[in-house]
C-alpha cells in the first residue's frame, strides 16, 4: 500500500502541470485544488484494498475528467464520510426509541432515529425549533466513542509550532487515512450579500483570528462558535458574540460612497437562521489548526463542502448557520463590491446548500498536530510567524 501511495503522489504533483487547466492564474489555483482533492478523497474511498489498478484508473480519471465532474466526486466522497460520521454520532446521543441500544461509558444510546425527527410532526412552523431529546454525554466522551469506531477524533492543546502567537493548535488523536475528512470549520457563513454585517467590517480580520474565505466568495467565522458546547441546542450564533467587535474601524478614504458601503450594520432579528445544532461535535474544531512552522509540510488542506439542507437527520451535526435567508441572494460585482440585484434566488439549483468547509488530511496521520497552508495575501503585511509554504500558490490565489 505504502507503494501505490508513493505513485499516487507524484501523480497528485505531476497533474498540477497538466495543460487542461485554466491560465487565468485564480481559476487556475482552484482548479488545481479542487484536482488533488478529487485524487485524495476518491483514493481515501477505496479503502485498504486498493490496489495498482484502482490507483492507475484515479489518476487517469484526474488527468481526463473535467473540473465540474471532478468538483462533483468530491462532493459525493466527502459526503459520503460526514455521513457516516453522523450515524455513528446518533448511536452515541440518540435516545432508544425501539432501536438497539448501546453503552457509552454506562449510558444506553440509541442505534438509530435523527436528532430532528422528533420534531415531525409540528403543524406550522414553530417560533423555535423543538430541541429532540439526545444523551447527556460529555463532550469528551462523544469523543472518544467517535475515535472508537472511526479511527481518530481531535483534540485541542497548546501548539508545537516554536513561535510564541501559536496559541492552541488541533491535534489528531488517533490515525486517519489520507482523504479522510478530519475537521469541519464551524461558525456563521456571510454571502457576499451580506459581508457588512460581519462584525468589525470592512477590518474584519483585524480582532478575529477566525474568519475563513472560500474560492466562491462565501465567508465563515467561526469566532462564535469557540470550542463549543456540552448540550444539542437552539443557536443563533450569538453566543459568544463581542459588541464591541462590530465597530467601523479607523476609515481613512474621504470619498462619500467608501463610507456609506463601510458602515457596518446592524443584525435585523431572524437575520441569522435559528437551528438545533450538536454543539458536542467532535470535528468542530477546524479554526484552532494552524499555519506550519518554515519548510514543515501542512498536512490538512481545505475543501469546500456544500451540505445539502434536505438532509435534515444530518444537520444537527454540520456547526454552521447562515446569515440571511436560505436561497442565495442574485449578486453582481462592481469592482471590489457586491451588489444584491432583485430578490433571492437558488440559482437553479436542484437542491438548497448551505457552503461549508472541512480539512482533509493530504497523508496518513497519526497522534500529530495538524496544519494547514493559510495561503495569506501577498498584497497585504503579513504576521511576522508567517513563511509561505508555496509563494507562487499564495499568488494565485489572490490574484
Amino acid at each position: 500500500m505504502a507503494f501505490l501511495f508513493q505513485k499516487f503522489q507524484e501523480a497528485v504533483k505531476t497533474l498540477a502541470k497538466n495543460p487542461m487547466f485554466a491560465r487565468n492564474p485564480r481559476k487556475l489555483q482552484f482548479e488545481v485544488d479542487v484536482n488533488r482533492l478529487f485524487m485524495f478523497t476518491s483514493y481515501n474511498r477505496l479503502g485498504a484494498d486498493a490496489e495498482e489498478a484502482d490507483i492507475e484508473e484515479i489518476i487517469e480519471m484526474a488527468g481526463k475528467a473535467s473540473v465540474d465532474d471532478q468538483q462533483k466526486q468530491v462532493q459525493e466522497n466527502v459526503h459520503s464520510q460526514i455521513k457516516s460520521i453522523c450515524s455513528i454520532m446518533d448511536e452515541a446521543l440518540l435516545p432508544d426509541v425501539g432501536g438497539t441500544t448501546t453503552e457509552v461509558n454506562g449510558q444506553s444510546a440509541s442505534a438509530h432515529r435523527s436528532g430532528l425527527s422528533f420534531a415531525v410532526g409540528r403543524i406550522g412552523p414553530p417560533k423555535q425549533p423543538a430541541i429532540p431529546e439526545t444523551k447527556p454525554l460529555k463532550s469528551a466522551d462523544l469523543s472518544q466513542w467517535l475515535k472508537d469506531r472511526n479511527g481518530y477524533t481531535v483534540t485541542i492543546k497548546p501548539s508545537l509550532i516554536p513561535h510564541k502567537e501559536a496559541g492552541q493548535g488541533l491535534f489528531i488523536d488517533g490515525k486517519a487515512e489520507v482523504g479522510s475528512v478530519v475537521a469541519i470549520y464551524p461558525g456563521v457563513i456571510y454571502s457576499p450579500a451580506y459581508y457588512r454585517y460581519i462584525p468589525g467590517y470592512p477590518r474584519v480580520d483585524a480582532q478575529n483570528p477566525y474568519l475563513i474565505t472560500r474560492y466562491d466568495g462565501t465567508v465563515i467565522n467561526a469566532q462564535p462558535w469557540g470550542v463549543g458546547g456540552e448540550t444539542r441546542q437552539v443557536w443563533t450564533g450569538h453566543s459568544l458574540t463581542d459588541a464591541r467587535l462590530n465597530v467601523p474601524g479607523n476609515l481613512e478614504a474621504s470619498d462619500r460612497i467608501w463610507r456609506l458601503l463601510s458602515k457596518p450594520l446592524e443584525g435585523t432579528p431572524g437575520a441569522i437562521s435559528n437551528n438545533v445544532l450538536e454543539r458536542r461535535n467532535p470535528l468542530a474544531k477546524a479554526h484552532f489548526t494552524n499555519h506550519p512552522a518554515k519548510e514543515v509540510i501542512p498536512n490538512v488542506m481545505i475543501c469546500p463542502y456544500d451540505f445539502p439542507l434536505t438532509e435534515k437527520e444530518m444537520r444537527p451535526y454540520i456547526p454552521n448557520i447562515l446569515f440571511g435567508p436560505e436561497e442565495e441572494a442574485n449578486m453582481k460585482r462592481y469592482g471590489t463590491f457586491w451588489f444584491k440585484l432583485g430578490s433571492s434566488r437558488n440559482n437553479g439549483q436542484v437542491s438548497p446548500v448551505m457552503k461549508t468547509m472541512v480539512l482533509v488530511a493530504t497523508r496518513a496521520l497519526c497522534d500529530e498536530e495538524l496544519l494547514l497552508n493559510y495561503r495569506l495575501s501577498n498584497s497585504k503585511r503579513r504576521p511576522a510567524w508567517y513563511t509561505p509554504v508555496d509563494e507562487e500558490e499564495d499568488r494565485r490565489r489572490w490574484s
